[in-house]
C-alpha cells in the first residue's frame, strides 16, 4: 500500500515525508536563524530524496527545540522571517510543507502553532494546539479550533499536534469535518513511545482516516527524542514506521485519499465515524441520532466535572515551575467571574 515509500506514484496517491529532525537547542536569535536554515535545507532534501513527494511533514518544536523558553526574542510572529523562509522553501521546491512554531502572543502566553504552505508558497492551513502537553508545557490553549483544509491532489487535509492526539475526541473532529489524512507533529521523548503508537493507529481506524504522525529525533543532551515516523492507514495498519530512532531521516510513503472516500461510502461493519451518529440504524430507521454522551451535554453546558474532580492533585504548572496563572480562558468565563 505504500507504493515502495512512494516511489511508485499512483495517479490517486499522496507521498508523504515525515522528517524525524534532529532535537536542536535554541536560546537566541541567532540560534533561531540557524534552525530556520535547517528546515529551509531540509525542505530541499525532502524534495531531492524523492521526486514523487507531496507533502513534507517537520515536527513540532522544529524550530524551538525542548527548553520550553518563552523568551520573546525566540518566539515567531505569521509574519516573521521564520515564516517567510518557510514559504519560499516550499515555493522554491515545488512541495507543501507543515511546520511548527511557538507564536508570540501580546495577551499572554506564547501559542504553540502548526502551520500548512503549499507548493506555490502560500499558507492554507494555520493551527494553534488546543490541547498543551500540561503541566509541562506553558502555551496558550489555541482558539482557532481545528481547520480542515484541500491539501495536496484535492485530498481534505488536518493538523494536530502531539498532545492534542491523545485525545480521541480531536481525530473525530478532524474526521467529522472531512479529513482523510490527519497529520499529528509532536516533541515527545521515549517514555511516550507505546501510547504514541497505539493511539496513531486508534485515530485512523476509528474514523477511516489516514494518520501521518512525526516526532523530533535524537538527544540535545537533555531530552532524547524518539523520531517514530509513522503513516498509518484508514483500517488501522501501520504502513510506514521509523524505528531505527536516526535523526534527519525522511519516513515516506504513498496514501490513498480515494480508497479512504470508497471505504466511508462502502463499510457497512465498523464504519464508526458514520455509526457514532446513527446508532442502531438495524432496529429504528436512520439510527438512534441523540447524544447519550453526558461528558459532551456538560462540556457544551460549561459543566464538565469529574466525579473525582477535587482530588486530582496537578491542577497548574507549579510542579513543572511555571507560576500559578491567574487570567480565565474565554470571553464567557471572564463574564462568569465578574
Amino acid at each position: 500500500m505504500s507504493a515502495l515509500g512512494g516511489l511508485n506514484k499512483t495517479p490517486n496517491g499522496v507521498v508523504i515525508g515525515l522528517v524525524q529532525l534532529q532535537l536542536p537547542v535554541v536560546e537566541t536569535p541567532e540560534d533561531l536563524a540557524a534552525q530556520t536554515e535547517k528546515i529551509v535545507s531540509m525542505v530541499g532534501k525532502a524534495r531531492r530524496n524523492m521526486s514523487t513527494m507531496d507533502l513534507v511533514v517537520f515536527p513540532e518544536y522544529a524550530l524551538h527545540g525542548l527548553s520550553m523558553d518563552i523568551n520573546p526574542a525566540i518566539m515567531c510572529s505569521m509574519d516573521g522571517p521564520e515564516v517567510a523562509a518557510f514559504k519560499k522553501a516550499c515555493k522554491d521546491n515545488a512541495i507543501w510543507g507543515c511546520f511548527s512554531i511557538m507564536e508570540y502572543n501580546p495577551g499572554g502566553m506564547p501559542y504553540n502553532s502548526g502551520l500548512v504552505i503549499d507548493d506555490k508558497g502560500e499558507l492554507q492551513l494555520y493551527y494553534r494546539k488546543l490541547h498543551p502537553w500540561v503541566p509541562v508545557e506553558p502555551w496558550e490553549p489555541g482558539d482557532l479550533g481545528i481547520p480542515v483544509i484541500d491539501g495536496p491532489k484535492g485530498c481534505k487535509l488536518a493538523l494536530i499536534i502531539c498532545h492534542d492526539g491523545m485525545f480521541p475526541e480531536m481525530a473525530r473532529e478532524c474526521a467529522y469535518k472531512g479529513a482523510e489524512i490527519m497529520l499529528r507533529t509532536a516533541g515527545y521523548t521515549a517514555p511516550i513511545r507505546e501510547s504514541w503508537r497505539f493511539t496513531n493507529q486508534a485515530n485512523a481506524f476509528q474514523n477511516l482516516m489516514v494518520t501521518a504522525n512525526v516526532c523530533m529525533c535524537g538527544s540535545d543532551g537533555t531530552f532524547d527524542s524518539m523520531g517514530e515516523g509513522m503513516i498509518v492507514n484508514f483500517d488501522g495498519t501501520v504502513i510506514a514506521h521509523g524505528t531505527t530512532g536516526r535523526a534527519d531521516e525522511i519516513i515516506t510513503a504513498e496514501v490513498r485519499p480515494d480508497l479512504v472516500r470508497e471505504a466511508r461510502k462502502h463499510w457497512s461493519v465498523e464504519n464508526n465515524i458514520y455509526q457514532l451518529g446513527h446508532r442502531g440504524y438495524v432496529a429504528v430507521k436512520g439510527g438512534a441520532q441523540d447524544c447519550p454522551y453526558t461528558f459532551m451535554q456538560d462540556m457544551v453546558a460549561g459543566t464538565y466535572r469529574l466525579p473525582w474532580e477535587d482530588e486530582v492533585v496537578h491542577t497548574d504548572g507549579t510542579s513543572c515551575g511555571f507560576a500559578e496563572p491567574d487570567r480565565l480562558y474565554g470571553e464567557k468565563a471572564r463574564e462568569a467571574a465578574e
